[in-house]
């Protein structure tokens, strides 16, 4: 997309409505509707993976399957595979504004579940005619480089109270062929469930996906370039991580200690078995960047810098701090992923330490980086983010969804920061947020994108994730309708600084 142009960021849990979660359902066809009348070309919608402990999509349990939180049960209903009372007088929270995850795992498998019962009556028998398409054959059938372990990954979880999968009896944890296989065959029904939630979520996704897309809006999706130790990915091929001979992780991922976190990040994802990968021609992330952009228009991946070098931390290290940086594998990964899927749809997030290794590899990708405007005013932050240095080749933003809102910012950071951004950017204190989305939208980057809550001008009470932190992430939700005037009010600054479609 190297023309101008401009998006919102709004993650789909994110989305108004009941049933306790954001869904692809009815509002979000309204923000797509949405986003074409503010002027817009971009829905980055962040992962949409299943979420598990801590709630994150960065730290999913399957790189290739779909949330099935998002899945939309009037669609279901309008499917015939529910009934309004399966679900609607279900007490799904009180607060509009909250995503309530406990209270969504209580109750959502049960009514997905009722679903699959109505599925199994209408599932189409090969070679006879029967009310349901033959979608789902082809779905599993198109799926089976990653589904099958997948189901079996979470019927075995589900078995075990949901534990993760290290501690499961060991030759369930160890994959003995002869446990899997008995396994296999006392739970088909619990096999069949999980392959129903994926191919329901893949279908409502692809409609979604298709209504954006006559409407003139590309999805902008990430993926995070780790997967979760708790995950089908690292228990299915533990060869391809950096572990022990009976599966235990020897190195994890993190961020080293800066300015924002003296004991730096300790995010405890497996590390990748760099020199597998190459030996395989990096068969893997082909399948999963070829699975990425078969679901979205445009891929962000997160944490790029870590293909040049990453950090590396001991397993059962408490902080980050006795890490050390080991080489990726640099210029061998681009290339395999130019091989894959040519050389656009990409975008690296290329935020935090960057060595000249690492400019030098964004270079060869050709891929945009990011510019996050509030960084240009941090005092804490090195790094040079003032809009005026900043390349055509780039993606500018307010703040991401690791960002406090502009208007949280404002109020939160030193007074030194704040006046420097209001002299910067010649406005006063009270017109910071608006002022920061002019000057993302002024800048010479080909994309632009504004959290909604920026829009909204919210404070931090709608801030989507802390990193580093457990317990009040990825929660908020808007809770009311937008302002009638604001797509108007978007789509005339769109147009002024000609980003507009």
């Amino acid at each position: 997309m190297k023309k101008r142009c401009s998006g919102i960021l709004m993650p789909v849990s994110s989305l108004p409505g009941g049933y306790g979660i954001g869904s692809m359902g009815q509002a979000a066809r309204d923000f797509v509707d949405f986003l074409v009348l503010a002027g817009q070309s971009v829905w980055q919608i962040l992962p949409v993976g299943p979420t598990s402990y801590g709630d994150s999509p960065y730290q999913s349990c399957s790189a290739f399957a779909g949330n099935p939180y998002f899945i939309d049960l009037d669609q279901l209903a309008a499917d015939g595979l529910l009934k309004p009372e399966d679900y609607a007088k279900e007490n799904w929270g009180t607060n509009p504004n909250y995503c309530d995850y406990a209270l969504l795992y209580q109750k959502r498998y049960k009514v997905l579940r009722k679903a699959y019962a109505a599925f199994l009556q209408q599932r189409p028998v090969p070679g006879y005619d029967t009310p349901y398409s033959d979608d789902w054959y082809r779905f599993t059938f198109l799926s089976d480089a990653w589904l099958p372990d997948y189901c079996l990954y979470m019927a075995i979880k589900e078995e075990n109270k949901m534990c993760d999968w290290q501690t499961w009896p060991a030759p369930l944890r160890l994959r003995d062929p002869k446990a899997l296989e008995e396994f296999r065959t006392g739970h088909a029904d619990e096999l069949g469930f999980w392959a129903f939630v994926q191919y329901e979520f893949a279908k409502q996704w692809q409609a979604l996906k298709a209504y954006a897309n006559s409407k003139g809006i590309k999805i902008m999706g990430d993926i995070p370039i780790y997967v979760s130790p708790d995950s089908s990915d690292l228990w299915t091929h533990p060869e391809l991580f950096q572990t022990d001979g009976e599966m235990h992780l020897t190195q994890v991922a993190g961020c080293p200690p800066d300015a924002f976190a003296a004991d730096g990040q300790l995010w405890g994802n497996p590390l990748y078995d760099w020199p597998t990968h190459k030996a395989t021609g990096f068969a893997w992330w082909k399948r999963r960047m070829q699975h990425a952009t078969s679901i979205y228009d445009v891929v962000r991946i997160d944490h790029f810098r870590g293909f040049e070098s990453y950090y590396s931390i001991p397993a059962g290290n408490k902080t980050a701090a006795g890490g050390h940086w080991e080489k990726g594998p640099d210029r061998d990964f681009i290339h395999a992923m130019h091989e894959a899927l040519g050389e656009g749809g990409i975008i690296a997030e290329d935020l935090g330490y960057l060595t000249p290794e690492v400019k030098a590899m964004l270079a060869e990708s050709g891929y945009p980086g990011m510019k996050i405007m509030q960084f240009a005013f941090d005092s804490r932050e090195s790094g040079n983010y003032l809009p005026h240095t900043y390349p055509r080749n780039s993606v500018v933003y307010t703040g991401t969804h690791d960002n406090v809102t502009t208007e949280g910012w404002r109020t939160n950071a030193s007074p030194e920061d704040v006046a420097y951004a209001c002299r910067y950017l010649r406005c006063k204190p009270e017109d910071l947020t608006e002022a920061m989305i002019c000057a993302c939208l002024a800048s010479v980057s080909d994309m632009a994108i504004i959290p909604l809550a920026d829009w909204l001008h919210l404070g931090s009470e709608a801030r989507i994730n802390t990193p580093s932190t457990q317990g009040a992430n990825w929660q908020w939700r808007l809770g009311s309708p937008m302002p009638g005037s604001l797509a108007a009010h978007i789509a005339q600054l769109t147009a002024l600084y000609e980003r507009t479609p």
